[in-house]
């Protein structure tokens, strides 16, 4: 889209024409100096440029030079297609257990058993496709911690990354305290009011160097927002063969899940603790987490402009030449016409 970065230079547009009409005609004094050459050269240019066709010339390409130069002065641009980019939303990390523990297959989908992590990935790999605008950020952690994504608006990547993750790769423990200390010194130097970390575990802390608890008073010293969750199901019916036949047996999967700890958590940091034991809790439980930390909803854009001054300018310019190689060669085409 063409437009004028300052069209009300336009209004110095007439002023040109006022001086024309208003101003007394400049009176020709005479030279001090005679010289004959110069002499009957300016009889070439004053006869042959009296006339009112070179008048009338002249007064078009000097009108023209103005035009443009008012043109130039009222900043001709072009505006480009609007171009979006991301908006400054939450710097949000996402902590993972990959421990030993997550290929229990205590959630039910469809009526099959499935690994917890597989639910984990699928569901919380929907979670950051959602978050446009936030950085994102991945830590995976189970006898050590480590951030495999460092913030970034490249929800596709941090993504990608979640659904490679392979248990065991960080070891068969959980540190609970050692991921949540990682995320805090990733976090500490982002905007105070947007720093939030979403720490999801089924077991206890059994390694790493940091108390849980200690890394929490940490967190919240350094304005960070926890929000844990502690998934797998409250019970499961597994096989016992014997001698004589199968045997079914009731057990509880989630029984080595610090929920005091993760409470703790949550609630000395100003976040939330959740209890997911199927795929449908953890779902809402990641949906609600839309509606606690809402995705930014102002979207920012940009247009591209291109100034383009310098064509007018240029064409002024030009102009100006053509004007004065008329004047200069003015006398010279008459003398040849006139012996021709």
């Amino acid at each position: 889209m063409f437009e004028f970065g300052l069209p009300w230079v336009f209004i110095i547009l007439p002023l040109a024409l006022l001086c024309f009409i208003f101003l007394p005609a400049n009176k020709q004094e005479q030279s001090g100096l005679k010289v004959p050459f110069f002499n009957a050269l300016g009889q070439y240019v004053t006869r042959t440029g009296s006339t009112h066709k070179n008048r009338l010339f002249t007064l078009c390409i000097l009108s023209l030079i103005w035009v443009l130069l008012v043109m130039a002065a009222a900043k001709p641009q072009w505006i480009g297609e609007k171009i979006n980019f991301p908006t400054s939303g939450r710097d949000l990390l996402v902590a993972v257990d990959i421990s030993g523990s997550m290929k229990q297959p205590d959630m039910v989908v469809e009526g099959e058993q499935i690994p917890r992590i597989n639910v984990v990935k699928y569901i919380v790999g929907e979670f950051i496709e959602r978050r446009e605008g936030d950085r994102l950020g991945l830590v995976l952690f189970g006898s050590n911690a480590y951030l495999q994504s460092p913030l970034t608006f490249d929800r596709a990547t941090v993504k990608q990354f979640l659904l490679e993750a392979q248990l065991g790769f960080a070891g068969e423990q959980t540190a609970i305290g050692d991921a949540i200390g990682l995320s805090v010194k990733r976090l500490r130097d982002r905007p105070a009011d947007k720093r939030v970390l979403i720490l999801l575990t089924d077991g206890a802390n059994t390694a790493g160097e940091v108390d849980p608890r200690k890394a929490a008073d940490l967190a919240k010293l350094a304005g960070v927002k926890i929000y844990t969750v502690g998934i797998g199901a409250d019970s499961m019916e597994i096989e016992q063969n014997s001698f004589f036949r199968n045997l079914k047996r009731t057990v509880n999967p989630s029984r080595d899940l610090d929920e005091d700890t993760l409470n703790y958590i949550a609630d000395t940091t100003g976040g939330q603790y959740f209890r997911a034991r199927s795929p449908q809790e953890l779902n809402k439980i990641y949906t609600l987490f839309d509606s606690l930390e809402p995705i930014e909803q102002d979207e920012k854009s940009f247009r591209p402009v291109s100034t383009l001054y310098y064509y007018p300018l240029l064409a002024a310019l030009l102009f100006s030449f053509l004007l004065a190689g008329a004047i200069i060669m003015r006398p010279f085409v008459h003398t040849y016409l006139s012996h021709k």
